[in-house]
């Protein structure tokens, strides 16, 4: 196996074609095909399904692709390190953020990067905060920015902000109800909750098992944005941050009552791999967040009238 083949491959498991991997890696598709194949007979094994209307990949390809990609991720981490000896960060870093910060700080962040580092470039992806960690812990991403995240030796973290949490549902559902919540009542409303293991759902099931009540899951969504839209149907309440009615235009039609008694919250933190080394230009950029993150969401916060109808929690 050599990286050219596993380059190759990675390509067209990941756009389900040879004939789109050809076009971007500007390779001739027989060329593509026969270095593939030839990956194929020397670990003998099938990696991709080949149909009608291109490939997928085998069992067998998946955990390639898994692997493949933090190869070669790394190999292009050894290139930027040797290279950054010449001076400026440079290189790419790939960041991933969770869905309701995304939107907040994804503009802003790219502006401050290109301003601080105007010979490297940075990759932006979203994901749950279960799959951030996946794809951190595989190498596919250098930085994350996690929601309650586990302590694992695998991981460094360190804690940005702390947020309240609280109960959102449409006006008028809860008339004469304002301001805040004993957390028992989260067992009395029907919930749009992540599925196990987020974070949230574990934090809220935990909780509410102390006191010998448990959730009423009306609908199991993984989805932020999708969550408060489908709180803005009727179809149930949810538990968020208020940051996550940023980046939903059904905030304006919404109610959030924050949760007490005792009172709950959600850390954002970054995290980074403690498995493999971060590049020059990845541990910057983790520093440029950790400086950046709290104005910029605090700008964010000052924007939204309704985030200043509520009291926030100090950016630790």
């Amino acid at each position: 196996m050599d990286l050219r083949q596993l380059e190759y491959f990675v390509h067209v498991a990941e756009l389900g074609s040879f004939t789109k991997a050809a076009a971007i890696l500007d390779v001739a598709q027989p060329a593509l095909s026969r270095q593939v194949r030839s990956l194929e007979i020397e670990l003998r094994q099938t990696l991709l399904y080949r149909n009608g209307r291109g490939v997928n990949p085998t069992e067998a390809g998946q955990r390639l692709l898994v692997h493949g990609r933090g190869i070669l991720m790394q190999v292009e981490r050894a290139r930027q390190e040797v290279e950054d000896v010449r001076g400026a960060p440079i290189g790419r870093v790939v960041v991933g953020v969770p869905y309701s910060v995304g939107r907040l700080i994804t503009a802003p962040l790219v502006t401050e990067f290109k301003r601080a580092f105007p010979q490297a470039s940075l990759s932006m992806t979203e994901g749950l905060t279960v799959h951030l960690c996946e794809w951190l812990l595989s190498g596919r991403i250098d930085i994350a920015l996690l929601h309650d995240p586990v302590p694992s030796p695998e991981l460094e973290i360190i804690p940005l902000r702390e947020d309240p949490l609280f109960l959102v549902e449409r006006r008028g559902t809860a008339p004469g109800l304002r301001g805040s919540v004993p957390m028992r009542h989260l067992a009395n409303v029907p919930l749009i909750i992540p599925s196990r293991p987020h974070p949230l759902r574990m934090q809220v099931e935990t909780r509410l098992a102390n006191i010998g009540k448990k959730p009423r899951i009306a609908l199991e969504i993984d989805a932020v944005g999708a969550i408060v839209d489908l709180v803005d149907q009727g179809l149930g309440q949810a538990i968020v941050t208020l940051n996550a009615l940023l980046i939903s235009r059904a905030a304006p039609a919404l109610s959030a009552r924050r949760i007490i008694s005792p009172r709950m919250t959600s850390v954002l933190a970054l995290a980074t791999s403690t498995e493999r080394p971060g590049t020059t230009l990845a541990r910057h950029t983790a520093a440029l967040i950790r400086d950046f993150l709290p104005r910029i969401m605090a700008e964010a916060e000052k924007a939204s009238p309704l985030l200043q109808q509520h009291t926030r929690t100090p950016c630790l």
